[in-house]
C-alpha cells in the first residue's frame, strides 16, 4: 500500500487540476541512481500502461510499474511547504540508508 497525506493529496490533486491534458493517474516510481543507490519519481500520466499496478490513494488513482512496487510497499508520501522549499518527501520502510536530501535511498 502507497500512503499519501493530506497535504499531498491537496498538493497532487492541484497539479492535476492545473494540468492542460486528461491525466489518468500519478506514477510513483524507482529508478536506479540518486546519491544511495535507488531515486523517486513522480509524473503525472496521460495514460495507464499495460504492466501498472492501479492503486486508488485519497481519492487518487496511483500507476506503480511492477519492479518498483516491492520498493514501494509502505511508503508515506508528505507534501512539505517551508519558507526556504516546497516539495515531496518520501518516508519508505523498505529503505536501509537514504540521502539527506530524501530523494533517493537503497535498499
Amino acid at each position: 500500500m502507497i500512503n499519501l497525506t493530506s497535504s499531498a493529496a491537496t498538493a497532487v490533486n492541484r497539479f492535476i487540476e492545473s494540468s492542460s491534458k486528461p491525466i489518468a493517474g500519478l506514477r510513483i516510481k524507482v529508478d536506479g541512481g540518486g546519491c544511495s543507490g535507488f531515486q523517486y519519481g513522480m509524473k503525472l500520466e496521460e495514460s495507464v500502461g499495460k504492466d501498472d499496478q492501479v492503486i486508488k490513494v485519497s481519492g487518487l488513482t496511483m500507476l506503480v510499474d511492477e519492479l518498483s512496487f516491492p520498493l514501494l510497499e509502505g511508503i508515506t508520501i508528505d507534501y512539505v511547504e517551508t519558507m526556504e522549499s516546497s516539495g515531496f518527501k518520501f518516508e519508505n520502510p523498505n529503505a536501509k540508508n537514504s540521502c539527506g536530501c530524501g530523494k533517493s535511498f537503497s535498499s
